[in-house]
């Protein structure tokens, strides 16, 4: 079925520009089903019928491109268009890493209020030093833990345990502070690693675990949901800036509307996906929150001592959750 849509997708690339139209690249790492790839797909159908003749989204999806580290680096030299990142945003710009703090987001209500007061006027400029534009904010999601060892309700349970985090230094850091053993890996290699037993568990949100079937190698699913992850649709500056004026307005505002769709759709997986991995037979239990509140103390402090905004920002999200 893979190989289908990709042959698929070469057939568009190459009618596309029999006919001067323009196509962008769009990857990500979600697999089919996933939150990541239902946002990208979403967004490419609506730009797709707003720029019939002008411009074609096409997505590439599970991997295709590369994992995220590797597709900002090819945004950057151009080889691709647009790229559906989340955690590994924090590897460009180290303000990024406010959406690594455990607990700070507490609801979409409040990210948005987050968004709109602190992102694009804080964050959103500091990738654009780097060459990168975002065009809207997204949803990764309410990242909780899986693993093979026990259920996980407090630090203390992770002691020893090998977990899949992705590439993002402030997530490493997190599980090493609740005693964990925490290492970096693709997407795209953690069933394997965990079907092998290289890694005893990993985190994610209900969407890439249950798009990628982690619950068929891994006996616990533990409700920590530690850290909310946005995901962002990001594009390269320069070749933004040779796009035609009416194609950037089109591609941006459709890509804010996208949001309203991510969310609603965010809110109905955290309930199917949940009852779909219990009848699969994967076992659920709710962690103590507060008990891994107490253990993140730690974690915002040197954060907030390593990034000169950081206190600032991190001070005033809190405040809007109030």
């Amino acid at each position: 079925m893979r190989m289908f849509r990709f042959v698929a997708f070469a057939t568009l690339a190459v009618s596309a520009t029999a006919f001067g139209q323009t196509e962008l690249k769009l990857g990500h790492v979600g697999e089919p089903g996933s939150l990541i790839g239902a946002s990208a797909d979403e967004f490419a159908k609506r730009a797709n019928t707003k720029l019939v003749g002008k411009i074609k989204v096409v997505v590439f999806g599970s991997s295709q491109l590369g994992g995220d580290k590797e597709m900002l680096q090819k945004l950057k030299l151009g080889t691709i268009d647009m790229v559906e990142p989340s955690t590994v945003m924090s590897s460009e710009s180290d303000i990024f890493g406010v959406f690594e703090m455990p607990y700070l987001v507490k609801d979409r209500k409040h990210m948005q209020r987050i968004e709109k007061e602190l992102f694009w006027s804080k964050f959103e400029p500091e990738v654009e030093k780097k060459g990168l534009k975002v065009l809207a904010v997204w949803e990764n999601g309410y990242r909780h833990i899986t693993n093979n060892k026990r259920p996980i309700n407090k630090p203390a349970d992770l002691n020893g345990i090998k977990l899949r985090v992705p590439e993002g230094k402030w997530r490493v850091k997190m599980f090493q502070a609740y005693g964990a053993n925490p290492s970096p890996m693709k997407y795209s290699e953690v069933f394997t690693a965990l079907q092998t037993g290289v890694m005893d568990g990993q985190e994610n949100p209900f969407a890439q675990i249950a798009s990628a079937k982690f619950y068929e190698v891994q006996k616990y699913l533990s409700l920590t949901g530690h850290v909310y992850t946005p995901s962002y649709l990001v594009v390269s500056g320069k070749k933004w800036a040779t796009f035609p004026a009416d194609a950037r307005k089109i591609l941006e505002d459709t890509a804010k509307e996208t949001q309203a769709f991510v969310y609603e759709k965010a809110v109905r997986d955290d309930d199917e996906l949940l009852a779909k991995m219990k009848a699969a037979g994967i076992q659920v239990n709710s962690a103590d929150k507060d008990a891994f509140i107490a253990a993140s103390k730690g974690i915002y402090d040197e954060f907030a001592k390593e990034v000169p905004i950081a206190r600032e920002v991190i001070e005033r999200a809190i405040a809007l959750g109030k």
